[in-house]
């Protein structure tokens, strides 16, 4: 075989096998659009597609073909990974609540030590006044 042919081939290999990888890390979560641009469908498969699970649903590209470089995501894992990042987004908003509240405690109490100090440099102040 031709080496530059060969090359050629190996480039072609590895930028498919990349694609696929991409495709494979897009798919988490609700998908809104298939990697190919297309808009995705709903689709329920009916008891003749699908002898085990009728009525199971998936998130289906509307130009879908077997290549893996379109979506075909069950429904529900699509909806648990969704669920998941949700929770944890949740969480870390509760981590930042719990933060402010204690930001809030530190601000009174720098603005009570603020206040003391104000005094106490308006006491000096009289002092160095009574002594000129």
């Amino acid at each position: 075989m031709d080496p530059a042919e060969d090359r050629r081939h190996s480039k072609r290999q590895n930028h498919h096998i990349n694609m696929l990888g991409f495709v494979a890390d897009s798919e988490y979560g609700i998908p809104r659009r298939c990697p190919c641009g297309e808009r995705l469908i709903n689709e329920v498969c009916g008891k003749e597609d699908y002898d085990t699970l009728p009525g199971k649903r998936f998130f289906t590209c509307k130009n879908y073909e077997a290549d893996g470089f379109h979506y075909h995501q069950p429904w529900v894992i699509g909806m648990q990974e969704e669920l998941e990042r949700l929770t944890k987004r949740v969480e870390e908003a509760e981590q930042v609540m719990m933060g402010v509240s204690h930001l809030t405690k530190q601000i009174e109490t720098l603005e009570e030590q603020v206040k003391l100090l104000n005094e106490q440099v308006y006491d000096l102040n009289e002092q160095t006044y009574k002594l000129l």
